[in-house]
């Protein structure tokens, strides 16, 4: 008998909900969970937590400390959820800039810690600039584990493995997009899909090199674009998505394989290399514009509950 096309990925590759909603997650059970602001404020403005809301904003904190604080009781409920771990990014205000980065994520830890849970079931979650990146590794040689995202390019992924960082999210969708609008094309073949081949390209540069830096493939806009990663450490996937894998009578191959042999890793890249790199390749539009939307989606939060 085949089995559904999820339960087969699941054989291969660590399945991850990339939602802030408790229903899907219940429902879905998946080992970890994702968030970044646009899904958490859209978990604490869909009406199932609007108590909580009101509890939160009734301890007079400020607008900030608030929406942390929602954040982090967001985490917590998901994490009873699932067994494994939850996301939480800092406030991408902060995405330049190592010291704020630093303090936020320690108080997110603080915080998480004072609300009982166990802090080695969070990972903080860090837009991949030089800042964030030495951040993470800061956070990583003090036992804090970061996920790095909004990871579009090589360069990134490279530092964040010289960094030790203990998870990267390698956006696929995204670049696919920026693909296809600077080709002028409505579809591309997925063998050449540049969101996938990116992420292909990380994982046989980690795997052949020895890194220890988890590798999560995120944002799909297709059940193709997943497939074709089946193999990858772990895939965070929308809940539409899961379920139209979960619809899906289909065997699953595994299309990433670790390397047997183990290279010389290159020198690591000091602050001129990478921005010499990263800051010179098409592709640093889509880091910039995804600080920028992340950072929208905390003041359209804040202006929700705090500008009615």
């Amino acid at each position: 008998m085949t089995m559904n096309a999820l339960t087969a990925l699941a054989k291969h590759t660590t399945i991850v909900a990339d939602t802030g909603d408790l229903t899907a997650i219940a429902r879905l059970r998946p080992r970890d969970a994702t968030t970044n602001p646009s899904l958490v404020t859209s978990a604490l403005l869909s009406g199932e937590h609007d108590e909580l809301i009101r509890q939160i904003k009734g301890l007079g904190l400020s607008d900030d400390d608030t929406i942390d604080r929602l954040t982090a009781e967001l985490g917590k409920r998901i994490l009873s959820h699932i067994d494994g771990r939850v996301s939480t990014e800092v406030d991408a205000r902060h995405s330049f800039d190592t010291d704020k980065t630093l303090q936020n994520a320690l108080a997110f830890i603080e915080l998480y810690d004072k609300l009982g849970v166990d802090t080695s079931r969070i990972l903080i979650k860090i837009a991949a600039t030089w800042q964030g990146i030495k951040s993470a590794e800061i956070l990583e040689k003090q036992g804090i584990h970061c996920n790095l995202t909004l990871l579009f390019t090589d360069t990134q992924a490279r530092a964040c493995a010289d960094a030790g960082v203990k998870l990267i999210s390698p956006f696929v969708g995204r670049l696919t997009d920026w693909q296809k609008a600077h080709e002028n094309r409505q579809s591309i073949d997925i063998n050449d899909d540049l969101g996938v081949n990116s992420v292909k390209n990380i994982y046989e540069f980690y795997k052949s090199h020895g890194y220890a830096t988890e590798i999560m493939g995120a944002s799909f806009r297709s059940t193709a674009q997943i497939l074709a990663l089946a193999g990858c450490d772990l895939l965070t996937i929308s809940p539409a998505l899961l379920d139209e894998l979960a619809s899906m009578e289909t065997d699953v191959a595994r299309q990433l394989n670790p390397s047997q042999t183990v290279l010389e890793r290159p020198t690591p890249l000091d602050e001129q290399g990478f921005k010499n790199l990263q800051d010179h390749t098409p592709v640093n539009e889509l880091l910039l514009k995804g600080i920028d939307g992340f950072v929208k989606a905390r003041a359209d939060l804040r202006k929700q509950l705090f500008e009615k």
